[in-house]
């Protein structure tokens, strides 16, 4: 009887040492992020606060206790779910190690598909303005954006088509309609941002993608998780990958702060049926920031940065190269040989 008790008791402390497979947190289910990096080859490398840092050979992550934003690879992205610890492990929802860190950090299986046709969207226009700082209204300055970017987007051998070329109104189910009627490649809307408290502390590039099924929206006005699923999320995660390469070259290339790769279901984005984002370029609102965007040297640095960081996803989902064909190869052979 007495081995029978010691045994079940060393059970019971085995049972009770081993980390919670899973938990449910304020009505949504978690697991173990150790769990994960140890079975996609990440180890911890560092540990400040309540900050744990993950890398591979390739990437770096970076998860904050009660923080709804990752750093990938030095890039912020928003999260579904705040990052929960328990009992020392840290936790983190299912959704967003599927739909947001798995797409960024590990290799993306994407069919390959040459970029030909991007459709731009300079935001507002006509009767709607947009954003304002003083007298300089948000719907001049993105068509000035949209213009500069088509040019440099010519320029490296893209088609580009914009959903407006003058100062004029345009429903928000018209663009996207646009570019699906286009058979377009890649949808990005064109936007300037503001604040109306904290205009001296506000600045810096956000950049949208659609958000996931399951999910709230990240942006100010966010909606709720209880959305079914739209045309974008078809290919979310390319929209995902190509939101994350604009918004580490915004951040990189203008030296501007990092207000992440977010997510929304604005109409232009929720509607598309190609990869689609949404750039907020910087605060119109912001004393630096502001008057910089209202100068066209800096636009054609915005513009600059934003065909750098759709040219790196590219080369991420290019089609493979063409395999060797022997027969080919004889026969280009045969020829240069005279035969």
């Amino acid at each position: 009887m007495k081995f029978v008790s010691t045994l079940l008791l060393a059970l019971l402390l085995a049972y009770c040492a081993r980390p919670a497979s899973a938990a449910f947190i304020n009505g949504h289910s978690y697991q173990p992020l150790e769990d994960w990096a140890d079975a996609n080859g990440f180890r911890a490398s560092a540990w400040r606060g309540n900050q744990i840092t993950l890398t591979n050979r390739t990437a770096r992550l970076v998860i904050e206790k009660d923080s709804s934003t990752a750093q990938i690879n030095g890039v912020n992205v928003a999260l579904s779910f705040p990052v929960a610890v328990d009992k020392g492990q840290y936790l983190i929802a299912p959704l967003d190690l599927a739909k947001t860190i798995e797409p960024l950090v590990l290799a993306p299986k994407f069919a390959g598909r040459k970029i030909s046709t991007i459709v731009l969207d300079p935001g507002h226009g006509g009767k709607d303005p947009g954003n304002h700082a003083g007298w300089h209204y948000e719907k001049t300055y993105t068509l000035a954006l949209a213009a500069e970017l088509r040019d440099q987007l010519k320029n490296a051998g893209f088609n580009v088509l914009l959903t407006r070329t003058k100062d004029q109104f345009v429903e928000l189910t018209e663009r996207s309609d646009l570019a699906n009627r286009q058979h377009a490649d890649l949808l990005v809307s064109l936007h300037f941002n503001a604040t109306e408290s904290g205009k001296t502390e506000v600045s810096g590039p956000e950049t949208y993608c659609i958000t996931p099924v399951g999910a709230a929206s990240s942006n100010a006005q966010g909606e709720g998780a209880n959305h079914g699923a739209s045309p974008a999320n078809v290919v979310e995660k390319k929209s995902l990958l190509l939101a994350y390469q604009v918004q580490k070259a915004l951040v990189r290339n203008l030296g501007a702060e990092d207000r992440s790769v977010r997510r929304a279901r604005f109409a232009v984005l929720r509607d598309a049926e190609m990869p689609a984002i949404l750039v907020e370029s910087g605060y119109m609102t912001h004393p630096v920031e502001g008057k910089k965007i209202f100068d066209a040297g800096y636009r054609k640095q915005i513009a600059a940065a934003i065909l750098k960081g759709i040219l790196n996803y590219q080369k991420l989902t290019a089609p493979p190269p063409p395999k060797n064909n022997p027969a080919m190869t004889n026969k280009i052979a045969s020829s240069r040989s005279g035969k």
